[in-house]
């Protein structure tokens, strides 16, 4: 996530099992601009930069793949910000909802609607109602802090073009 100076916050890219995290500290950053966080548990691996570094001059492969997948995560980026400007709540979040279902082994997402809205860069009540959309129309079911997906071909339908264009190149399939 970007956090600005008052307190507001806004999803900057998604990552799950397909990537890493702390890209900017392999680039020689103290400290990185972004804030991370874990909302969906799971399992992963934590390693010291200076290993990761060391690692790198002879592991081709593991620098191929990295290199890569920040570009990637870098075009992600970039079409997280045209949807986020450009796009109806609606839309970014069934776009929101199919990139965490990608990462994650479950349909049923634990994430709230204040998280949600954090993501998307809009308030609450518009998640809500957004949410409300997608339920009425037996896309999604949500409960108190969790989303469960019940159709997803029809959360696609509803979801921009920014779906299709992150998932072609992010390699979470």
């Amino acid at each position: 996530m970007v956090a600005l100076a008052d307190g507001k916050t806004v999803e900057a890219g998604i990552v799950g099992r397909e990537g890493a995290t702390g890209i900017p500290a392999l680039a020689g950053l103290e400290r990185s601009p972004l804030r991370e966080v874990v909302q969906i548990a799971g399992e992963g691996l934590r390693v010291p930069v200076a290993t990761l570094r060391e690692l790198l001059g002879s592991a081709p492969e593991l620098r191929r793949r990295l290199g890569r997948f920040t570009v990637i995560l870098g075009l992600h980026v970039a079409q997280t910000a045209a949807c986020n400007g450009l796009h109806e709540v609606e839309q970014r979040l069934a776009r929101w909802l199919l990139m965490a279902r990608d990462r994650v082994t479950s349909a049923s997402l634990p994430i709230t609607h204040d998280f949600l809205a954090t993501m998307l860069g809009t308030d609450r009540p518009s998640v809500s109602l957004a949410a409300g959309i997608l339920q009425r129309k037996k896309v999604i079911e949500y409960n108190r802090g969790s989303v469960k997906i019940l159709n997803r071909g029809e959360l696609e339908r509803a979801s921009c073009e920014c779906y299709g264009v992150i998932r072609k190149y992010d390699g979470s399939e």
